[in-house]
């Protein structure tokens, strides 16, 4: 059966893809503008805009990098979390103040923000790290360097933060929790073949992978 497993992923992600095709259709006609998302992300800053800021639920853990994610997947991240699939109390209330202009021009802003370039090829993982890459066949959507995924609408998650990642794969796991969890059927069914260990082991490489994303730091800040 362990044999089958990566197969039944890559089966998973071909169905992901036809989600975020349908993602991206219902945001046709909306463009960002990332002047006006500057504006807008005054309400961002206060965790995004501070290196190392720590969220404390549901655990301690950094929040995550977004300067240098796609428009797109910011746009997705938030309407997951305006319907609910991504149950993050704090971030529920602040997406759920948003338009979808609102959130084309945040997109913008922070794919604006990249700079870094990412290696073509990722350091080698440790035999351990690359059987569970292997096997959650992480590379079938977000790419071979993990900052290049397949879809624009998906994360980059090369070089993010490694408490960050283990709590949302742990995140996809949760059942029937109002306020913990996230809906996304295709994580959930690849994220519950790993152990709480296991999924720390991917977390702790991706992370020490050379990426692209970055905070920025806000001048209040600096």
């Amino acid at each position: 059966m362990n044999h089958l497993l990566p197969m039944i992923a890559r089966t998973l992600v071909a169905a992901a893809t036809l989600t975020a095709a349908a993602l991206s259709a219902h945001a046709q006609g909306v463009t960002g503008d990332a002047l006006a998302g500057q504006k807008k992300a005054e309400m961002c800053i206060g965790c995004h805009g501070i290196p190392g800021y720590q969220n404390s639920f549901p655990e301690i853990h950094k929040v995550p990098m977004i300067s240098g994610q796609s428009d797109k997947y910011i746009v997705s991240a938030l309407t997951a979390y305006q319907k609910g699939e991504r149950k993050h109390p704090s971030m529920r209330g602040i997406a759920g103040s948003l338009s979808q202009q609102d959130m084309a021009d945040l997109g913008a802003f922070y794919a604006a923000q990249g700079g870094k370039t990412a290696a073509e090829a990722p350091k080698a993982a440790s035999a351990a790290a690359a059987a569970l890459i292997e096997k959650g066949a992480c590379a079938s959507c977000h790419g071979a360097n993990f900052s290049k995924p397949i879809d624009p609408s998906y994360p980059k998650i090369g070089g993010q933060h490694a408490d960050y990642l283990f709590v949302a794969l742990k995140a996809y796991t949760v059942e029937g929790n109002n306020v913990v969890g996230r809906g996304n059927p295709i994580m959930a069914g690849i994220a519950k073949q790993f152990k709480p260990a296991e999924m720390r082991e991917i977390a702790k490489y991706l992370a020490s992978v050379e990426g692209e994303l970055q905070t920025v730091p806000q001048s209040r800040f600096r």
